[in-house]
């Protein structure tokens, strides 16, 4: 008798990792159609099934907060992209967005966690170097907002 061979199941995601997809989802439809942030609300909201498995609090905290400072967040992304923001891919440009919202205006969660995610969506939704880009240009944002808690982490690297 011949066992089957069974395919782990993926690790399940958890509810912090689906709300900032869903905030990158509502800020890349808000890059295209430039909607309210209400419509793209109620649009992601009723657009899934596994909506409420999501941490929501999180991800209208991400997804309204990135709508409203969009003009700050653009002018603190720029210098660290070497390119203008216009060339960026929209899905990376969704993902750096949401980002650097967390990282300038959610402190309570540790930069390298906000980047790791990054990279993850850039995984996920982008093209197939974007995670090194995205990674590269948040990394210089966190050196430069979060500096102690950049030196810090670096100090312990060492």
């Amino acid at each position: 008798m011949t066992e089957a061979i069974v395919a782990p199941r993926p690790k399940p995601k958890s509810a912090r990792r689906r709300a900032r997809e869903f905030a990158v989802q509502g800020t890349y439809q808000w890059l295209m159609t430039r909607d309210t942030v209400n419509n793209i609300d109620l649009f992601i909201h009723n657009s899934t099934s596994y909506f409420n498995k999501c941490d929501e609090a999180l991800y209208r905290g991400i997804l309204f907060g990135v709508i409203k400072d969009a003009g700050a967040l653009t002018k603190a992304l720029e210098p660290h992209v070497e390119r203008p923001l216009e060339e960026v891919s929209i899905v990376e440009m969704a993902i750096l967005y949401t980002g650097a919202f967390e990282i300038i205006s959610m402190p309570e969660t540790p930069y390298p966690v906000i980047i790791n995610e990054s990279i993850e969506l850039a995984k996920t939704f982008g093209g197939s170097d974007g995670h090194r880009f995205v990674n590269g240009v948040l990394d210089k944002l966190a050196a430069l907002v979060r500096a102690e808690e950049f030196a810090a982490a670096a100090a312990k690297r060492r």
